[in-house]
C-alpha cells in the first residue's frame, strides 16, 4: 500500500483502490512499529474515491510524507559512487578514503536533513551559490521504525555539492546539509518485504524543456543491503519517532552541473516519481 500526505488530509492507495482520510499526526504515525497493520485498520472508516477523484487531489500538490523525522544518508554504497568520489577528491588527497570505506565493514553514514530542510514533491530544491558543481543523487530511501525495523520505502533526492566535497572530504556537511538540500516522496510504500534487486532507479534532468541528462541503475548494484545499513545506523543511536535513511546513489552525472530552473525527476519502480525544481541559495 502507498500513503500520501495531502495539504487537506491523507490519501491511501491499496489494491488499486484509493481512500481519503483525515490529516494524521505523522510523528505518531511513522513512530509506530505496526504501520501496515495500523493503516489497514484505521482506513476502514475512510472514504473510497474514484481514481479520477484521487488524481485531482494528487495534482493539487503533495507534502513531504514525514513529520519531524530526521533524514540520514549512506555514502559510497555503489561502485559507481566510489569511483566518482575518488575522482573528485583526487587533488585533495582524499581518494583513498572512499576506496577504503567501500570495502570496509563499517559503512559511511551521515546526517542529512531535519524536516525543515526538506522540500516537498514539486517544490524547489537548492544549490549553493558558493558551489560550482552540483548534482542530484537519486536514492532508495528507507522508513525505519523506532526499533530499527524497515517498514516502508520512498524516493529520495540527496542533493550534493561535488565541488565543496571534492575540495576536502571534511567539508562533507557543507556539501550535503543546507536549506532545501533534500526531498522525499511522492509517497511511502508501506510493506515489510525488501524491494527486489531488479527494481530500477531512474534519473532525468530537464533544462529549458529539453532532456539534459538521463541515467539508470538497479538495486542489484547496491553493495550494502538495506537491513545492514539500518542496523549500523541504530548502533548507539535512538529515533523515538522513527527516521529515514537514504541508501546511496548509483547514478552520478559527470561533466554536468545543475543550474537554476532545472527540473529533476527521479523514479523508482513500485514507488513512483519524485519531481523537483532547482533554485539557488
Amino acid at each position: 500500500m502507498k500513503i500520501y500526505k495531502l495539504p487537506s488530509g491523507t490519501l491511501l492507495e491499496k489494491d488499486a483502490t484509493y481512500f481519503l482520510g483525515p490529516s494524521l499526526h505523522w510523528n505518531e504515525l511513522l513512530g509506530r512499529e505496526n504501520l501496515k497493520e495500523y493503516l489497514n485498520f484505521e482506513s476502514k472508516g475512510w472514504r473510497e474515491l474514484k481514481e479520477e477523484e484521487a488524481q485531482k487531489l494528487l495534482d493539487v500538490g503533495l507534502l513531504s510524507p514525514m513529520g519531524d523525522q530526521e533524514i540520514w544518508a549512506a555514502g559510497v554504497t555503489y561502485f559507481r559512487s566510489r569511483t566518482a568520489r575518488m575522482e573528485e577528491s583526487q587533488d585533495a588527497g582524499g581518494a583513498d578514503f572512499y576506496d577504503k570505506v567501500y570495502a570496509a565493514d563499517r559503512p559511511e553514514l551521515f546526517f542529512k536533513a531535519t524536516a525543515s530542510r526538506v522540500s516537498p514533491p514539486g517544490g524547489k530544491l537548492n544549490i549553493r551559490k558558493d558551489s560550482t558543481w552540483d548534482v542530484p543523487e537519486p536514492e532508495l530511501t528507507l522508513l525505519i521504525s523506532p526499533a530499527g525495523r524497515i517498514q516502508g520505502f520512498t524516493v529520495g533526492n540527496d542533493m550534493s555539492s561535488r565541488s565543496i566535497e571534492g575540495e576536502n572530504p571534511l567539508y562533507l556537511p557543507q556539501a550535503k546539509v543546507y536549506q532545501g538540500c533534500a526531498a522525499i516522496g511522492p509517497c511511502i510504500l508501506v510493506q515489510d518485504e525488501i524491494l527486489a534487486e531488479d527494481v530500477k532507479i531512474r534519473l532525468e534532468i530537464f533544462r529549458e524543456g529539453q532532456l539534459a541528462f538521463t541515467g539508470e541503475t538497479a538495486l542489484s548494484q547496491l553493495k550494502r543491503k538495506p537491513q545492514e545499513l539500518a542496523e549500523w545506523l541504530f548502533r548507539a543511536n535512538t529515533f523515538p519517532i522513527g527516521c529515514f535513511l537514504m541508501t546511496g546513489t548509483g547514478i552520478v552525472p559527470d561533466e554536468f552541473t545543475l543550474e537554476e530552473g532545472d527540473r529533476v525527476r527521479i523514479g523508482i519502480d513500485e514507488i513512483g516519481v519524485l519531481e523537483n525544481f532547482i533554485s539557488k541559495i
